[in-house]
């Protein structure tokens, strides 16, 4: 059912001018005196011809900018490719997040192209680990219903990273890992762009046991179908996907290696879609509601991804699924509904639903004691507007949060952390349960988060070290494509929390 491109992988340490492959891309800097070509590995008199061109050919190296010109005499190469990394500085190498961004923006844009070779700066093994990972998310593609395949212009097939670390021993694992990444950012990606009417509860649950499958001798799935949640007491599941024809579904993944360093519990929000319930959305509000379930494709493609790169840490993730739709047996506002656990919650906005169902899955999930819980859902439209569609939100316990922010700035991607009001939790009071759903609009992402925070459970009276991610924006991209992100699912957040676990087995050695 997940079907994502795998384009090869290889490097090279050879002149470029032997390099078989359609096109070969070279880096240009953007400077206050203007476009540069970084570390150029043409020969010197090309370079310098071709440095003397670039203001000519209206080249400015900004990022994401990339110009094709037909190839040099000298290269093997058809298309020589000019792409922007941005600005630079005489002196102060590139980051890793700016290699990344480079070589996906570069192979996304070159789709429809056979072979690619990256002759960007990558003379260290992190560098061309950077650009291989950049390549390799930007080698995506999502043309499953399509019937006119003509039109659409295939991702890059085959990559190859010219560096001069080509023979150090290093670089493989460093490449594997990249390769491993990129099938779990992609099978996200793949996910969110499934269409409702393919992608609800129970055919997600039935993608993540066919995600795993490669991974069975080290991965332990089980789904639970609406009868055992009814008889369990989801009620936050059973009551969400009351309303629809097709029932909720809980799935538990379980990773535990032998000698774990750590027990990590990760809980992801999968509204496979999202009409609003009974508080229903304007029809515009509701047309890329399919990406409501991105919370869970991200916390079990995470998880697939910590057991394939063997990571000594147990790891569980709850992905909560349900389709939120209005309808004569759907919950509504002013329904009073009990959490597993036992807690009741008046539903005041059935378009709240996404903390329903988390309520459950962090209530699950604490009952088995984890060391730290992170959960990460598409959860408020608050977080668009505090942080923008680029930039997600972590909030909760201050050394998990920070731990998170961390692991994110390693990992490339833009996580900002985000206070939780002690004031705000008054605005949730209810007068006939225990908590409602809904509260104070101002600073509503922190207000959610806050309802969370509720159903974090205790070990030995101390609460466990939490932290909620909200990628509300972030998950689905709306506008164009830029550097390695295409349009619709990006897959974000994936790689922070495997930087995390990475992170956790560091600090544990």
């Amino acid at each position: 059912m997940v079907k994502t491109n795998e384009p090869n992988l290889t490097v090279t340490s050879k002149d470029v001018q032997k390099v078989p492959a359609q096109a070969l891309v070279v880096g240009i800097g953007q400077t206050p005196g203007g476009p540069v070509l970084i570390d150029s590995p043409l020969s010197s008199k090309a370079a310098s011809a071709l440095a003397a061109s670039l203001p000519l050919l209206g080249v400015t190296g900004a990022s994401d900018e990339i110009h094709r010109l037909p190839g040099l005499p000298e290269l093997e190469a058809q298309t020589l490719v000019l792409a922007g990394v941005g600005k630079v500085s005489a002196g102060d190498p590139l980051s890793s997040e700016a290699l990344r961004r480079a070589a996906g923006s570069a192979v996304r844009q070159l789709a429809g192209t056979e072979s690619v070779a990256l002759a960007l700066p990558a003379a260290t093994v992190a560098d061309a680990a950077a650009v291989a990972e950049g390549a390799l998310f930007g080698a995506y593609g999502y043309s499953e219903h399509r019937t006119d395949k003509a039109k659409i212009k295939e991702p890059v097939n085959n990559i190859i990273v010219v560096t001069p670390a080509a023979e150090d021993k290093a670089l493989k694992p460093a490449l594997e890992r990249a390769r491993i990444l990129a099938r779990a950012v992609n099978a996200t990606r793949t996910l969110v762009n499934q269409p409702p009417s393919h992608l609800y509860p129970e055919t997600f649950a039935a993608a993540a046991k066919d995600l795993a499958k490669p991974l069975s001798a080290k991965v332990k799935i089980t789904v639970m179908d609406e009868k055992k949640l009814e008889r369990d007491g989801f009620g936050g599941l059973i009551g969400v996907g009351k309303g629809s024809s097709r029932p909720p579904r809980m799935v538990k993944v379980e990773y535990a290696p032998l000698r774990a360093k750590a027990k990590l519990a990760l809980v992801g929000k999968g509204i496979t879609f999202d009409s609003g319930g009974l508080s229903l959305k304007p029809s515009a509000g509701m047309q890329t509601m399919k990406c409501d379930m991105g919370g869970a494709a991200v916390v079990l493609n995470a998880l697939l991804a910590i057991a394939e790169l063997g990571l000594p840490v147990k790891v569980t993730a709850w992905l909560c699924l349900a389709e939120n739709m209005p309808s004569g047996t759907a919950q509504r506002p002013g329904d009073v509904m009990t959490t597993y656990g036992g807690r009741t919650v008046e539903v005041l906005n059935t378009d709240a639903e996404g903390r329903l169902v988390m309520a459950d899955g962090l209530v699950a999930a604490s009952e088995e004691a984890p060391d730290v819980l992170i959960d990460v859902a598409t959860l408020t439209g608050a977080q668009m507007i505090a942080l923008g569609n680029r930039v997600s939100a972590v909030m909760g316990e201050e050394g998990v949060r920070d731990a998170v922010k961390a692991a994110a700035d390693r990992a490339g991607e833009l996580f900002w952390p985000m206070p939780i009001p002690e004031e705000l939790r008054a605005s949730l009071d209810s007068q006939v349960a225990d908590i409602a759903n809904h509260g104070e609009r101002f600073g509503g992402m922190m207000t959610a988060a806050s309802f969370l925070r509720e159903f974090v459970g205790e070990v030995d009276g101390v609460k466990i070290p939490w932290a909620h991610l909200d990628i509300a924006g972030p998950a689905f991209n709306e506008g164009s494509p830029y550097g390695y992100t295409p349009k619709e699912g990006t897959g974000v957040a994936v790689r922070t929390l495997v930087a995390y676990a990475e992170d956790v087995v560091a600090r544990s050695v």
